[in-house]
């Protein structure tokens, strides 16, 4: 008597991928797959989307649009899935070249807002008195235009920023992730979740409208 056991694919969803526009999505470029070897090359290349114009830039595909797609592969299969159970699809454009005339203009506008934002704070609080003070009092003569004092206390805000940031230029002084970084991070986490609410919202509601059609 000959003993058949159960097919089993192991399904780990990616977080986000990256997809051309044009381009079929199939499952390998959106999950990892981990299978018995004579079905892993159908399953890699198993097409679950084609991406229309219509659809923007985000598409969500869901585990419970996946699983269907591998039983019609596979008969009886037993599919285990492992973290994620949406995966974010983001449609790209063919990359264009930077435009040094923009990169100039930003960082401009970015040096002249923060060099404002600083003078601005200064000006308020009277940076300028505490610095003859402190100068006074360590010195013990007033000096109105301390401007060795006000020299290193430039040069010293723009090392803490270095430092409080961890990066410098491409350059960066461990493998701990940055502030800015963090809250980038922290961002993305947010536009994801409300990425995936908005299309079970917008599932829902064409569900609905379904519904009271064929009713």
């Amino acid at each position: 008597m000959e003993n058949y056991s159960t097919p089993t694919v192991y399904l780990q969803l990616k977080k986000r991928v990256l997809i051309p526009r044009g381009k079929v999505v199939t499952l390998g470029e959106v999950a990892q797959i981990l299978s018995e070897p004579e079905w892993e090359e159908k399953l890699f290349n198993l097409e679950l989307a084609q991406p229309r114009h219509i659809d923007g830039n985000l598409l969500v595909m869901d585990l419970m649009k996946i699983i269907p797609r591998i039983q019609n592969v596979i008969p009886n299969v037993y599919i285990e899935s492992i973290g994620m159970q949406q995966v974010i699809i983001e449609i790209v454009q063919k990359p264009k070249k930077p435009s040094r005339s923009l990169f100039v203009l930003v960082w401009l506008l970015l040096f002249f807002g923060s060099a404002l934002t600083i003078m601005n704070f200064h000006a308020d609080v009277n940076m300028m008195e505490v610095h003859i003070r402190v100068v006074e009092m360590i010195t013990g003569k007033r000096n109105e235009h301390p401007y060795l004092f006000q020299s290193a206390y430039s040069l010293g805000i723009g090392f803490g920023m270095v430092v409080f940031f961890n990066h410098l230029f491409k350059k960066k002084w461990n493998e701990e992730p940055t502030p800015l970084e963090v809250e980038m991070y922290l961002y993305q986490e947010n536009i994801d979740q409300f990425v995936v609410a908005e299309e079970y919202k917008r599932e829902g509601a064409n569900q609905r409208k379904q519904d009271e059609s064929s009713s």
